[in-house]
């Protein structure tokens, strides 16, 4: 097992190139963008194009203090600009209209495809007036609901291109998430695809998208128009064996309706402030949270974590296994990447279909420099040895990312050693959809890593270490991880909901935004994040709240109460552990298990599907009514050293949750 001792020095090779070479070079970089975040930020700026110019006395501006008045950051207030015409146009005039934006991978080894900058600038105009044609307008919200094929970026671009907000949801989310998210959000359209390929099984995305805007209809919100690119047909034509369900007059093919678009669309110029795209993500409470991120700080913050992290350089190929509709894919497959003229791999399969190699194939073959995957990812494969790996050449490789959860020292190991042969770097980055880049990461030419830590905050982030009472803790020590200034690329509120905004993030410790997540400093100053201190679970990099879980176990006509906590896992990092109350005269049996499996797939997603189910007589509850969920983690764990429960209403119910343990 590491320890906080063993410390891994970048290779020189990745050293001596880096935009970052050395510990001191990021120190002085760091203090300059404390000192002085404008004239940091405003360097930056200078890459990109401003239609309206920015004041650099005005270049931002902030209150984290509940007391002074409304929470608000604002970054290069006045200036105007659009992210598509700086991710493409900007491109293509700057000589890169040939250089392969995307490589694409599909399902199937056979399935490939790339995509120019100028053949995507095309594309994107298209769609742009496609999307005018069925009436979409500057703030309008557009869902998308899709695979990983090359018409999701269109679609986001296209977007941004025409000033409206994209609120993409992962096409892993069950009906009912997507018709509440598609409500919450007003859409005005939604793009889909008729199916996905994950493997060897078809996911039919059609239909899931016409029950749920039947279910947003319930809710009082009418979707007008839905795009629908034929991507199943595209791969085996006609031999699917299935229709996909139509409505005339709502339901509109992509390629038909591109085959009339003009190629080019003017763009529309956005204030720095203006709305790019919401991203919901769990909350607490249950209810999804619309993550609202902007312009112009964003881009600027997507582009520079992604160039000095990564330490991106001209010709280098670059893959991001997330998938587009997780923040990873917005701010590391699309944003951060083309701002900086990349090419990267975009990939719409799984890392074990044909074979558990396909990762390792496809970095072969496309000669990828950075790859940036999950710790899940990385547990998964570990489990079938070094051979799979050896069969490819992976000589290419410079820096290995990690992303979703904390690494644990074993997978760091592993993926530094067998994947890496010792000469790559290893960023693990800790960052969240609310932050809209990384924010704690090592770089690759200049830290000293150590395995399972996100070490130092990147450029203009500065944390802090809270205790219960909000006291700092200076040094050594653990407690809350809050910032206590802005970045440009941290989102700016939730949609039509600052108050909840607020709260969420800034009541607990006043004058800090606070994470959620707990995080330990060591005596070298490293951070390493120990995951969530709040009612949220991470599994596989998926967060989800254990409200929102439970209140769909105790939808079940057979179930009085349900608590859900998690328990650690070897490949996801954490799972799900639910304890069942079934009401009076009601029997706990495998049939009810198995509902209540089914049941969270189907209004959350497969992602959320409990590991275990528990038979609970009852909850370990103090007198006041809370459930005391440490003990539940102990039952979970299997172990007895519970704590003080003197508070309990009943503390013989701990004996018997520690006697109804499933045996597994």
């Amino acid at each position: 097992m590491p320890s906080e001792q063993q410390v891994f020095n970048p290779h020189p090779d990745v050293a001596s190139k880096a935009y970052i070479n050395s510990v001191q070079q990021y120190r002085d970089f760091y203090q300059q963008s404390l000192d002085n975040p404008a004239q940091f930020w405003a360097n930056v700026a200078k890459q990109f194009h401003w239609e309206t110019p920015y004041d650099p006395k005005n270049f931002f501006s902030y209150n984290f203090d509940i007391s002074e008045g409304p929470i608000f950051v604002k970054w290069m207030e006045g200036a105007s600009t659009n992210i598509c015409y700086n991710l493409l146009d900007r491109n293509v005039k700057n000589g890169l209209g040939d250089t392969v934006a995307y490589y694409w991978e599909g399902n199937h080894p056979d399935d490939y495809s790339r995509l120019t900058y100028r053949k995507l600038l095309e594309e994107v105009c298209r769609f742009s007036n496609v999307l005018k044609a069925h009436g979409v307008q500057k703030g309008d919200r557009v869902s998308i609901y899709m695979p990983m094929t090359m018409e999701l970026p269109v679609a986001m671009l296209a977007c941004a291109r025409i000033g409206a907000v994209h609120s993409i949801v992962f096409a892993g989310f069950s009906s009912d998430s997507l018709a509440e998210r598609m409500h919450d959000c007003q859409a005005k359209v939604l793009i889909t695809a008729d199916g996905a390929w994950r493997g060897e099984k078809i996911l039919h995305l059609k239909e899931i998208c016409d029950t749920a805007m039947d279910k947003a209809e319930e809710l009082g919100h009418h979707v007008e128009t839905c795009i629908v690119v034929s991507h199943i047909n595209r791969v085996t034509p006609g031999n699917v064996g299935w229709e996909t369900p139509w409505r005339d007059g709502r339901d509109f093919w992509w390629h038909q309706e591109m085959e009339e678009a003009e190629p080019s669309c003017y763009p529309e110029w956005m204030a720095a402030e203006d709305p790019l795209f919401m991203l919901y993500t769990s909350g607490s409470t249950g209810k999804p949270k619309g993550v609202l991120h902007t312009t112009a700080g964003y881009l600027l913050y997507a582009a520079t974590t992604f160039k000095i992290v990564f330490d991106y350089k001209p010709h280098d190929i670059y893959w991001c296994t997330a998938d587009i509709g997780w923040i990873t894919g917005h701010t590391y497959v699309l944003y951060g990447p083309l701002a900086n003229g990349a090419t990267s791999v975009m990939f719409e399969g799984t890392p074990f279909f044909p074979e558990n190699d396909r990762y390792w194939e496809i970095i072969d073959k496309y000669k990828v420099s950075q790859f940036y995957t999950a710790p899940t990812a990385i547990r998964s494969l570990m489990k079938f040895g070094d051979e799979p790996v050896l069969k490819h050449d992976l000589s290419t490789l410079r820096v290995l990312g990690s992303v979703g959860e904390p690494i644990n020292p074993e997978a760091w190991l592993w993926y530094y050693r067998v994947i890496g042969k010792e000469r790559c770097s290893i960023v693990d980055t800790f960052w969240q959809t609310e932050t809209g880049g990384h924010v704690i990461t090592p770089l690759p030419g200049a830290t000293p890593m150590k395995p399972g830590s996100a070490s130092f905050p990147f450029f203009g982030v500065k944390p802090t270490l809270l205790d219960e009472s909000g006291t700092e803790i200076k040094g050594e020590g653990e407690g809350y991880l809050v910032f206590s200034q802005p970045w440009p690329g941290m989102m700016r509120t939730l949609f039509n909901n600052h108050p909840r905004y607020e709260s969420t993030y800034f009541s607990k410790f006043n004058g800090y935004y606070c994470t959620g997540d707990g995080a330990r400093r060591d005596a070298d100053g490293y951070y390493w994040v120990t995951g969530r201190v709040d009612d949220m679970l991470n599994v596989s990099g998926h967060l989800m709240s254990t409200s929102e879980v439970e209140s769909v176990l105790t939808e079940h006509s057979r179930v009085s109460e349900a608590a859900v906590v998690s328990r650690p896992h070897p490949v996801k990092g954490e799972c799900l552990y639910c304890f069942i109350t079934p009401n009076q005269n009601e029997t706990f049996d495998k049939t009810l298990i198995n509902e209540l499996k089914v049941l969270v797939r189907e209004r959350i997603g497969p992602f959320a599907q409990p590991d275990v189910i528990q038979h609970a007589p009852g909850l370990p509850k103090t007198r006041s009514g809370k459930i005391m969920r440490r003990v539940l983690r102990k039952v979970a764990i299997n172990d007895r050293d519970v704590g003080d429960t003197s508070t309990l209403a009943d503390e013989n119910i701990i004996e018997q949750l520690f006697a109804n343990r499933p045996v597994n």
